[in-house]
């Protein structure tokens, strides 16, 4: 079997010839020594057949089967079957993002059940169709706060999640707008506070009030928000990865932003609406289309390029499926496993510094442990313990997929 190759030396030798090289090698002229790489270690050419069967030796080298307490905007989560299936089928894989209202009529209903039970959820007016994931979606949110209130100034909670934080701030520093990361803002006027429900080591605390015409802006986590009340907020956004979709090393995920009314206009990403057609039949239309490339150019309110329509769609077959009282129920099931094994943990000597959790706590280490020996501990017995947050601190998340016999097995690591 021959193995595949797109260019013969022949074509590289007529295409080269065409743009004036003598060689690949003068292709990459431009680019300093210091930024090549040299000496991949490549393997030969292989056929289509033995790279597949190199492919399947390298992923069975990753290892999947950890009992898992990870959090962080990454949990381990109870996933439906029939999302799969449906979100797999050729309808939905086939149609890319629509631009015009009139295409796609299947793609944009889902994208309206998403935004209703988002603004459901949330207790929110409007929701926005999806954006990339939740940090994407909190520093769209500082931005949609500045254009309101015309000030360019952000105070930034430094409990929100460490990798959404360099997200906006690599956001607000190229739009040339200042912020400030502290515990609690300081006595000046802001654009928007952004706060994060609960915070990122689990603690659950009530968001401040807003002062003058501030907005508030929380970051939540959207699977706790069927057992716990939403933060009163201006704006609220988040990412509903835990919402039928899979880890799969690393995402995809999706974010959201859903605010009031009188906000709608500056929201980023998409808008789906519901409409009657000249026939009298429902139809749905992008009613608020926010990019540059719809027409808006210079009013354009964000330049994402494209949405999650089909992660969208498998969080609205998760809701669809488990319904509001399997909701509950599982928020309920991952409490009372978090409570057990924060008991339990502080039994041994690692006290949870926590007042208030629900499904995540944080533990300080003994005197004689690290973070990291801790988590290598819990690793060779196959669990992935918690996630670090400094030397002394690691934060545990539980979900309803965690069972009384992982805690069993935590405790035993130890």
């Amino acid at each position: 079997m021959r193995n595949f190759e797109a260019h013969t030396d022949e074509i590289r030798k007529e295409m080269m010839s065409e743009i004036g090289v003598n060689s690949i090698d003068d292709l990459f002229d431009r680019i300093p020594e210091k930024c090549r790489i040299e000496g991949l270690a490549l393997s030969d050419p292989l056929s289509e057949m033995s790279a597949q069967k190199e492919l399947y030796r390298l992923s069975k080298l990753n290892k999947t089967d950890y009992i898992s307490f990870l959090g962080g905007g990454a949990v381990k989560k109870f996933i439906p079957s029939a999302i799969k299936d449906v979100s797999s089928r050729f309808e939905f894989l086939s149609a890319y993002t629509p631009y015009q209202p009139e295409i796609s009529q299947g793609t944009l209903q889902i994208m309206y059940e998403f935004q209703s039970m988002i603004c459901n959820l949330c207790n929110m007016d409007v929701s926005n169709a999806s954006v990339y994931d939740g940090g994407t979606a909190c520093a769209e949110a500082c931005l949609m706060a500045v254009r309101i209130n015309k000030i360019k100034n952000v105070f930034i909670s430094e409990k929100l999640n460490p990798n959404y934080i360099e997200v906006i701030k690599t956001y607000l520093w190229a739009a040339d707008i200042r912020f400030t990361i502290a515990n609690e803002a300081p006595e000046e006027e802001f654009a928007a506070k952004i706060y994060s429900f609960p915070e990122y080591d689990g603690e659950l605390r009530n968001i401040p009030s807003k002062k003058g015409n501030e907005l508030i802006i929380a970051c939540v986590d959207i699977s706790l928000l069927p057992c716990l009340e939403p933060p009163k907020a201006d704006i609220i956004v988040g990412d509903y990865a835990p919402l039928g979709l899979p880890l799969s090393f690393g995402g995809a995920y999706g974010g959201f932003i859903s605010t009031k009314d009188e906000y709608k206009r500056q929201l980023a990403g998409r808008i789906v609406g519901k409409t009657i057609d000249k026939d009298g039949k429902t139809a749905y239309v992008l009613t608020l289309q926010a990019r540059e490339q719809h027409i808006r150019r210079s009013k354009a309110t964000g330049n994402i390029c494209s949405n999650q329509a089909l992660t969208a769609l498998c969080a609205t077959l998760y809701l669809s499926l488990t319904g509001s009282r399997a909701l509950v129920e599982m928020c309920n099931l991952a409490h009372s496993l978090a409570c057990k094994l924060s008991y339990e943990l502080n039994l041994k000597g690692y006290k949870t510094v926590n007042k208030n959790f629900f499904n995540t706590f944080t533990i300080v280490m003994k005197e004689n442990i690290t973070a990291d020996e801790f988590l290598a501990r819990l690793k060779e017995k196959n669990i992935l313990g918690g996630v670090k947050i400094n030397e002394k601190n690691v934060t545990i998340t539980l979900t309803e997929f965690n069972e009384e016999s992982d805690i069993v097995a935590y405790l035993k690591a130890l």
